[in-house]
């Protein structure tokens, strides 16, 4: 039986994770198909899990928090920072991950030499992320335009700022990372002109989640001479780890990211 996976999200047309699992589905001839779905109530995820028959899905902006409310399994480290962007169906039960931050990990250590990061926003993304990091001995501030979303990171003992108290602060920081959707859809800084005009000159180098296109922020960090990469590297891997849950451990990463990195080059 051929089994369906899908991505969830708004928006989704732009995604890069159909092409990236039906390569790998066809090159290691798995039977199975990846769809994407513009999912407008991150509530409904559920149900739509079940009346779509899906096997699979990966979860994007704006719907992780959901994904993890919509799971009946959760991994250790899913459970932890309270987002899910991988889920798989077993057995009438849901099974959430998250994947996006051992991929986020694994596309920033390329960057020698970074000891403080600077998020900003504080979505589900920033929240895993944030974490692994700390874990793995980075010091990580955020930044938000509000403070409503900074509970999270303040309970977890991170440096928070808004935008309106961030103006007190001195620290510099090795590595600024756009974690916001500012620059998708449109033109925007993911946070007003005149603090990245007094970290960026400081930092070792810039990250934007974003993918496949040169978003003003990273238009700015080239502006002051930063290394930049966009989120393609920790697009591809977070994909290939999500694979690997997809196909039940049937493939070994290097088997899976040999046949997804075509979709980057395609």
């Amino acid at each position: 039986m051929k089994h369906l996976f899908t991505i969830f999200g708004n928006p989704v047309s732009h995604s890069k994770s159909p092409l990236m699992h039906n390569l790998t589905f066809q090159g290691l001839e798995h039977d199975a198909t990846y769809i994407r779905y513009k999912l407008e109530d991150g509530r409904e995820l559920r149900n739509k899990f079940f009346d779509l028959n899906i096997k699979g899905a990966n979860i994007t902006v704006p719907h992780k928090e959901a994904a993890f409310e919509a799971c009946d399994e959760l991994d250790a480290f899913a459970q932890k920072v309270g987002a899910v962007n991988t889920i798989v169906h077993k057995e009438g039960k849901l099974f959430g991950y998250n994947t996006d931050a051992p991929g986020f990990l694994k596309a920033i250590s390329e960057f020698k030499n970074i000891k403080t990061v600077l998020f900003l926003g504080a979505g589900g993304t920033a929240k895993s992320t944030s974490v692994i990091l700390k874990d793995a001995g980075y010091e990580v501030s955020i930044l938000n335009r509000s403070a409503g979303r900074l509970a999270y990171f303040e309970e977890m003992g991170f440096d928070t700022y808004t935008f309106e108290s961030f103006k007190e602060q001195t620290n510099t920081y090795d590595l600024i990372v756009n974690m916001t959707s500012a620059g998708l859809e449109d033109n925007e800084l993911p946070c007003p002109l005149e603090i990245l005009e007094k970290v960026m000159p400081h930092a070792q180098a810039s990250v934007d989640v974003i993918y496949g296109k040169e978003t003003p922020f990273l238009k700015f960090a080239k502006q002051h001479d930063k290394p930049t990469k966009d989120g393609s590297d920790m697009l591809l891997y977070q994909g290939v780890i999500a694979s690997e849950y997809f196909c039940e451990g049937r493939y070994s990463f290097e088997e899976i990211k040999e046949h997804m990195q075509k979709a980057f080059t395609l």
